[in-house]
């Protein structure tokens, strides 16, 4: 937290051009394409990685499909966790976040820079249509990130909790591959007292497609991912 603040505190000078920026592109995407947007997303978490003194190292990118949609699957940890992710994923990629969560200072304008969906927990009707739109977006060839644990602890130790069944619902809809993505340390950038540099892990992990989960209902395949995630965990940390 006190990094967070920290990071802030840091690019201040740079909140009068780069806010207003990232609010006029996410307000006029028919002027500003989903590539150009994503590099001013990019931009800013690179900045705020040098101020925050983080580095984030990518594993596995030569697991992602090269071609069309799919849903990234990873453990949750923090507020960086989203950020590690889109830094190091090369293509444009959007993400499924709590509302109530969506809308503070800075937050708000990633979100809309990447076109992300923001999910009611409490409204079963606007989570299913949060569900289909994602399955349709995914189908057109859309990339996402959804965590499928729903939430973190602060000092978060890199534990993993029980998956939603419910996450996957997208997945299985649009018959999309689904990528587990391990982060590892990620919840020492902004949900810990950890200050100093900080190194992050991002892990790809080998796409489970379609043909591989069709038989097994949400339950199976929440545990499945989770379990593979968790051998990496296991794996790189200590």
């Amino acid at each position: 937290m006190l990094r967070f603040i920290y990071v802030i505190i840091m690019n201040l000078f740079r909140a009068p051009y780069i806010i207003p920026k990232m609010r006029r592109e996410a307000g006029h995407p028919e002027h500003y394409d989903e590539e150009e947007r994503y590099r001013l997303v990019k931009h800013v978490i690179r900045l705020m990685k040098l101020s925050g003194k983080v580095h984030t190292k990518s594993f596995g990118t030569e697991n992602l499909p090269e071609e069309g949609g799919y849903i990234m699957y990873p453990n949750h940890q923090g507020k960086y966790d989203a950020l590690g992710i889109i830094y190091t994923h090369k293509e444009p990629c959007s993400v499924v976040i709590d509302k109530a969560k969506s809308n503070s200072i800075l937050v708000k304008e990633f979100i809309d820079l990447i076109q992300g969906k923001r999910m009611e927990k409490d409204n079963v009707r606007q989570a299913l249509t949060i569900i289909n739109e994602v399955a349709e977006d995914v189908v057109s060839g859309k990339r996402y990130i959804l965590f499928p644990e729903g939430g973190y602890e602060f000092n978060n130790k890199n534990k993993v909790t029980a998956f939603k069944p419910g996450s996957f619902k997208s997945a299985v809809k649009a018959k999309a591959p689904i990528v587990p993505v391990a982060l590892i340390d990620s919840y020492k950038v902004f949900n810990s007292f950890h200050f100093g540099k900080i190194t992050t892990q991002v892990h790809y992990l080998k796409p489970i497609f379609y043909c591989e989960y069709q038989h097994m209902n949400t339950g199976e395949i929440a545990r499945l991912v989770q379990e593979r995630i968790q051998q990496v965990m296991d794996t790189h940390t200590v």
